[in-house]
């Protein structure tokens, strides 16, 4: 399958309605292989003893290298431009899910 480029040799990247819209999570697990890193996207709400998985992203290492570089690099910038981003408790990881990290 070939990629989508313009005559500049940039990607032509299509945003459609549905996925503009996105999708709130205030918890990710992250989990790995060898050959691949699952971020999980969950949305956990105050008095609710369940939560569901809203995305799954499975990216290469490569790819997650590059996401945590890039994300660094915004939050960096962001906090330059309105502050430290102060880290609050974080709220309980489900026990039955397994995690190797969460975010």
């Amino acid at each position: 399958m070939g990629e989508n480029k313009n005559k500049d040799g940039q990607i032509n990247i299509e945003l459609d309605q549905e996925i503009a819209e996105g999708t709130y999570s205030n918890l990710a697990i992250i989990n790995h292989s060898m050959s691949e890193f699952i971020l999980d996207f969950i949305n956990i709400m105050p008095g609710v003893p369940k939560a569901k998985v809203k995305s799954r992203i499975i990216l290469t290492p490569q790819h997650a290298k590059r996401l945590a570089k890039a994300l660094g690099e915004n939050i960096r910038k962001f906090e330059q431009a309105h502050g430290e981003i102060k880290d609050y408790e974080q709220p309980p990881i489900p026990m039955n899910f397994g995690p190797t990290g969460q975010a």
